[in-house]
């Protein structure tokens, strides 16, 4: 049976010969070949011409059916990238360097083959009918027309154009990896996921070529550059084995990178200078990104070459564009553990409620994620959404609606929850740019005790627990991907660029780019959303 201008999804047109079944036979036959069984799509141009295309590249898979025939499938056309198309641009130092093969082109890179700079990965993935769409924004543009994105992309400052580089090894690199002096620094705050960060571009670089002693991992944050009491240390595969099996860094990390200051932005860069680093590769959240990018215009404006990579950091989950920082998953797993303890807590009290802080400074990800998965928690409080604790819409109007039903509750907060209640004036930030907020869990205990005279509240925060353990299994392979593909983009000639899974793809991004504003929960996306239909929880405002 024949049908001819087929179209599949992507506007693709097909003529496709399907099997029909005989109604006197077990088997299926095509209409031109009795008892046989076979498919072929050929695709059409898109256009909506009926003739069939040649394909560049065409595959053959082979099935057996119940009857025991076979039939074909020829792969369609793929169509060629177009080069035109608007792309987020990497800042690169290929002017300054001079193009060699890859050493993995004798293996076509293990037989995975390389990454093209004509790879393209969409930033936006959906296309919405109208800013009612759940989770679409509106916006206008010069020409007054309207149209929309995704509502977590209007923190960015700036329009994006639609495609970003794909992250991975390319055919041609712009270093000697013989000649390659590296530095990796950690900074910031602790996460899951460091070490195995740490080990993964050690790894890397020698896998290219890097000979050993040619790597070193600068001690304690940016200060290991400057501060004299801090020595760097050698990374060998040997010295790196094993450690993405422990929780922390063995470089050791500090805050700060948002406030560098020009004074030690020159000393970091007179240093990478002496010391001859060819790349610095930064694993950091916003102020560790910040800090790569200030250092890598320091390096531009001195005309030193240093290819400077940020591999992004934040247990939070607020580095913009990108689908998940690293440990994300393993701090969701761990907080579920905190959560299920609250809840065994306050199910064995008298009108128990439990109570637990978790990270979330100014995005909500974790207690939003770990109150889904956990199914325990019956009110979810995060930065995003604003409360109020009295009234008859207040929090603790359906606090009491709960313990009337069940017996005891469970609240999860975040620590940048209500914030504004607890404001005491001025905002002031750390080193690494974050707010200084101020306790909402012994505030919220405090207040849930005063207004439930009679309840007994269980209250855990276990935070430092959270950020000091080692990675599980999904979130270890995602350091390792992140960190390979840091150093990939090293020898491709980039700089001043950091990278992650966009719309679940790799690609590099210009570190300005993602440090724009931190990526936060949308009230009006579908994962807040679904949330709350499934515990059931109002608005408290």
């Amino acid at each position: 049976m024949a049908f001819s201008g087929l179209r599949d999804p992507t506007g693709l047109r097909y003529d496709v010969t399907l099997p029909v079944r005989h109604s006197r036979g077990k088997g299926m036959t095509s209409s031109t070949s009795e008892g046989g069984q076979r498919m072929s799509w050929h695709p059409a141009n898109r256009r909506g011409n009926s003739t069939a295309l040649p394909c560049k590249r065409a595959a053959c898979v082979t099935c057996s059916s119940k009857a025991g025939s076979d039939y074909a499938v020829t792969n369609f056309q793929v169509e060629t990238p177009d080069v035109s198309d608007e792309v987020l641009e990497c800042p690169s130092l290929r002017h300054m360097l001079r193009p060699r093969p890859s050493p993995f082109c004798v293996s076509n890179n293990f037989g995975g083959g390389f990454v093209s700079d004509e790879d393209r990965v969409a930033l936006s993935s959906i296309k919405f009918a109208s800013a009612d769409s759940a989770g679409a924004k509106c916006i206008s543009n010069d020409n007054g027309h309207s149209s929309w994105l995704e509502a977590s992309m209007e923190q960015l400052c700036v329009p994006l154009p639609p495609w970003s580089l794909r992250a991975g090894a390319r055919e041609t690199i712009w270093h000697n990896p013989v000649e390659v002096n590296a530095a990796i620094v950690t900074c910031g705050g602790l996460c899951p996921g460091l070490n195995d960060v740490v080990q993964g571009l050690v790894s890397k670089l020698t896998d290219y070529g890097v000979p050993e002693g040619n790597i070193v991992g600068i001690r304690y944050g940016f200060r290991g550059f400057y501060d004299r009491k801090t020595k760097p240390i050698m990374l060998t595969k040997k010295s790196v084995e094993g450690i993405h099996l422990e929780g922390g860094t063995i470089l050791g990390t500090s805050r700060g990178g948002a406030d560098l200051s020009p004074v030690h932005c020159r000393e970091i860069v007179k240093q990478i200078d002496l010391w001859g680093i060819d790349m610095v590769f930064v694993v950091g959240g916003n102020g560790g990104n910040a800090g790569a990018a200030a250092i890598q215009e320091e390096l531009q404006k001195n005309d030193i070459l240093c290819s400077v990579v940020a591999v992004p950091k934040s247990i939070d989950n607020d580095i913009l564009l990108i689908d998940k920082t690293f440990g994300f998953d393993t701090a969701v797993e761990e907080a579920q553990r905190a959560l299920l303890a609250a809840k065994v807590e306050a199910g064995s009290a008298y009108r128990g409620i439990g109570l637990v802080k978790l990270m979330g400074r100014q995005s909500g990800f974790i207690a939003m994620q770990a109150s889904m998965a956990s199914g325990v928690v019956d009110i979810c409080l995060i930065p995003e959404v604003p409360f109020k604790l009295h009234g008859e819409t207040g929090m603790f109007a359906y606090l009491e609606k709960v313990l009337s039903e069940k017996g005891h509750a469970m609240v999860c907060v975040a620590e940048g929850a209500g914030q504004d209640i607890l404001d005491e004036g001025e905002v002031r930030t750390d080193a690494s740019g974050n707010p200084i907020l101020q306790d909402v869990g012994p505030w919220m205990k405090k207040e849930i005790k005063k207004c439930f005279k009679d309840a007994d509240v269980k209250y855990i925060d276990p935070s430092y627990q959270i950020r000091s353990i080692p990675t599980i299994s999904g979130d270890r392979i995602y350091c390792k991907v992140l960190a390979h593909n840091a150093v990939h983009a090293a020898f491709a000639g980039f700089t001043g660029v950091t990278m992650g899974l966009v719309n679940t793809h790799y690609c590099y991004l210009p570190i300005h780019t993602v440090i724009q504003a931190p990526r936060r929960v949308d009230p009006r996306g579908k994962t807040w959303n679904r949330l709350r239909a499934s515990i059931g929880q109002p608005n408290f405002y």
